[in-house]
């Protein structure tokens, strides 16, 4: 089945292009709407975030004038949809302290009954938020840049260990920005939020991705110290034939795992689920599809602006 794996590279590269494009474009979409490539939640915006169910039905226009009354301007509400969740609501609002907290509990248990339990306000302060941001971008980055040195230095006995090492983070962007496009997607559709949770998705995802394609280098590195003869491309197809069930059945594992809760979790943890079950799709898919095609295609010269080897 993979005799000739990497001849076809092309095609996946057309692939994974169209998939990122699309997810571009959903964050293109999402920023000129709204100004964000994907909605934020208040974990990085800071704000305060208000998830309430009554036990009869309510408008959101009188949800909306219980938060007026109380000098919150512009609340954004949005009716929460899941099993058990009629005339359930979700209102974010600016920065509220918990005095105003408790005002608002008052007002709207005097609109409505409240279900016992299900008043719930999460409060980040704007300078909070900010760090939480700044903290994100350079754990991404920072990432990056370890996992590119430690390859290369793992990787030191093969020629050009480099190529290694930058193969695999550009298979770990790949997959972060399929998760950045699919929260764009998912944000629209459903109005999904991305939390600090997100952010837990995010790295969990770079270190499957990056574990899976270490593993794919290895052996290459292994079958290049022994005596071959062969193109390099007959090598990598059969290191490719040697690791790919225990790829797929690691991976796999896991996301059956993931499948079921996102099928019978709650509704709370179904957008961290979703991210994390993407991720993994995604990181299964570019450490065969996108890493070691990608690394057969430099050792060709077949990357613009790069010089053939010698």
């Amino acid at each position: 089945m993979f005799e000739n794996f990497v001849q076809k590279r092309r095609y996946y590269y057309i692939f994974s292009g169209v998939v990122i494009g699309l997810g571009m474009l959903a964050m293109i979409f999402s920023f000129t709407t709204s100004g964000k490539i994907f909605p934020l939640g208040v974990d990085f915006l800071g704000g305060s975030r208000f998830e309430i169910q009554f036990d009869q039905s309510v408008t959101e226009d009188q949800v909306r004038e219980v938060f007026t009354q109380n000098d919150i301007t512009n609340p954004a509400i949005t009716a929460l949809r899941g099993q058990d969740l009629s005339n359930a609501w979700q209102i974010r609002t600016e920065f509220v302290d918990a005095t105003k907290a408790h005002s608002l509990e008052t007002a709207l248990t005097a609109l409505a009954p409240l279900v016992p339990g299900t008043f719930s306000v999460t409060t980040v302060s704007p300078a909070v938020g900010k760090e939480v941001t700044r903290a994100a971008l350079a754990a991404v980055l920072v990432s990056g840049v370890v996992v590119l040195f430690y390859i290369m230095f793992a990787f030191r006995q093969v020629p050009n260990s480099f190529r290694y090492g930058a193969c695999a983070v550009i298979a770990m962007f790949h997959d972060l920005f399929v998760i950045f496009g699919f929260a764009a997607i998912m944000g629209m559709i459903s109005g999904w939020e991305v939390d600090a949770l997100f952010l837990t998705g995010v790295l969990t995802v770079a270190g499957f991705s990056l574990q899976d394609t270490i593993v794919v280098f290895d052996r290459v590195r292994e079958n290049s110290s022994r005596k071959r003869s062969g193109s390099f491309e007959a090598l990598v197809n059969r290191s490719v034939q040697e690791t790919i069930k225990r790829s797929l059945i690691t991976q796999l594992s896991a996301m059956f795992v993931l499948l079921s809760i996102l099928l019978f979790g709650g509704e709370s943890i179904k957008p961290f689920i979703a991210v994390l079950f993407v991720g993994l799709l995604s990181g299964t898919y570019s450490s065969i599809f996108t890493a070691v095609p990608l690394l057969v295609s430099w050792e060709e010269g077949e990357i613009p602006l790069i010089s053939k080897p010698a």
